[in-house]
């Protein structure tokens, strides 16, 4: 796949409106998944300097003195993985309490600082915050889609459109990282996730935690994978392992904390018994689970099972990257009770409007596909927008008062518009 050079990022405007009203702001996710060319494609804008904390030379002054270091830097600053350097955070409340002028620092990190009580205080109400995913389909596509804003509000009309087929496990298989995609062959894809994994485990989890038995971390990262869009289970996770379910639990919430995997919250609803609670398991980029489970696209096409669950999670992130731009995201958690009915997304937009979402890799959509959402929609009455089964289909059919299957592609796509 060829790249162009720059490609837009949807939540760039959401950027320059935290850079109009707040001295600092935050891009932070996954290493290499684009926040420093968003970063410094703002910042020649803007007229940012950049510098990078993975340059050890501006690494070593930070450390040496970082009150001196924050208060001798240019009018307006680029600081590139600030994770690397905790410190820094109170000196720059220092400097921002002095003038808080707005868009003086942008910063960039690749693990959540916010999970760390200390670093996330100290610029409360100082810091406007911004998640970064790797590319969505929509950005690769090049359009925004009204899959959101259709699904809390006017729902899906019919339009035929072409099914997915086999490109389903073309999708998955090559992921968002944009240096993955502009990659010429699946094997060089491959190659770069491999370096890639490596290099997230020997610098940046070193960086943030000292810890005995690091080389276990790709294994468990794939097994991670391996497990992807399950209910989370620690004693699963931990059973190949000699080491301790606590230090399992630890680890997993080091690989959360550099946005490697994700725990998708469990929904509830007071009139609903019988709930399992605990959250649902995702890789952060499916192309990465695939090099961590040694499967390529026509290993994906043969087994479907596996498939399912990668498009599952496909799906689930490409919702996430979509509610990170939303004017008003939605709050994402899954559904499942104790007599196995589950719903893989429900969405809830403000108190009053809950849509729920399954993901099928069938062609076809039967009636018994809703049974889960139909117990959301009883459970919630009229805070139901609608539910919908997305499918490998070509028509939007409707199952019932606000319940319809969708072909997968709406999630990407606007169903108004042909594009690919």
């Amino acid at each position: 796949m060829t790249l162009p050079n720059y490609i837009e990022r949807f939540i760039q405007p959401r950027v320059e409106e935290g850079l109009q009203d707040s001295p600092v702001v935050l891009i932070h996710g996954p290493r290499r998944c684009g926040k420093t060319t968003l970063a410094r494609h703002l910042g020649e804008t803007h007229g940012h300097v950049y510098l990078s904390f993975d340059d050890e030379g501006v690494l070593a002054a930070a450390q040496e003195d970082p009150v001196g270091f924050v208060t001798g830097l240019p009018e307006r600053v680029i600081l590139d993985e600030v994770q690397r350097i905790p410190e820094l955070f109170t000196s720059i409340k220092l400097v921002v309490d002095r003038e808080r002028t707005p868009g003086r620092f942008i910063l960039t990190g690749s693990a959540n600082v916010l999970l760390l009580p200390r670093l996330s205080d100290s610029l409360a109400g100082r810091m406007a915050i911004i998640r970064l995913h790797p590319l969505s389909r929509c950005e690769l596509l090049g359009h925004k889609s009204r899959f959101l804003e259709r699904l809390s509000t006017d729902g899906f009309e019919w339009r035929r459109t072409e099914r997915l087929g086999d490109g389903i496990a073309e999708i998955i298989a090559v992921g968002g990282y944009p240096e993955a995609l502009s990659r010429p062959t699946d094997a060089r894809r491959r190659a770069w996730s491999r370096d890639y994994i490596e290099t997230i485990v020997q610098r940046d989890i070193l960086d943030m935690a000292r810890i005995r038995g690091q080389e276990v971390l790709p294994d468990l990262l794939t097994a991670a994978a391996d497990k992807t869009a399950q209910i989370f289970n620690l004693a699963d996770l931990a059973a190949p392992f000699s080491l301790s379910r606590p230090t399992i639990r630890d680890y997993v919430t080091l690989l959360e904390r550099i946005f490697l995997i994700h725990r998708l919250r469990s929904w509830h609803s007071n009139p609903l018994s019988r709930l399992v609670k605990s959250p649902k398991l995702h890789i952060g980029d499916t192309g990465l689970a695939c090099t961590l489970l040694d499967l390529t696209a026509d290993d994906l096409k043969a087994d479907r099972t596996r498939c399912g669950h990668l498009l599952e999670t496909f799906v689930v992130q490409e919702i996430r990257r979509q509610a990170g731009w939303s004017p008003r995201p939605p709050k994402l958690g899954h559904f499942r009770d104790r007599d196995g009915v589950e719903v893989d997304l429900v969405l809830e937009f403000g108190p009053n409007r809950i849509a729920a979402v399954e993901v099928k890799m069938s062609a076809t959509v039967r009636a018994q596909d809703f049974r889960g959402i139909k117990k959301i929609q009883a459970a919630v009455g009229e805070r139901f927008a609608q539910g919908i089964v997305l499918y490998d289909g070509e028509d939007v059919l409707p199952f019932g008062e606000n319940m319809k299957a969708v072909p997968i592609k709406y999630v990407w796509e606007d169903p108004n518009e042909t594009s690919g």
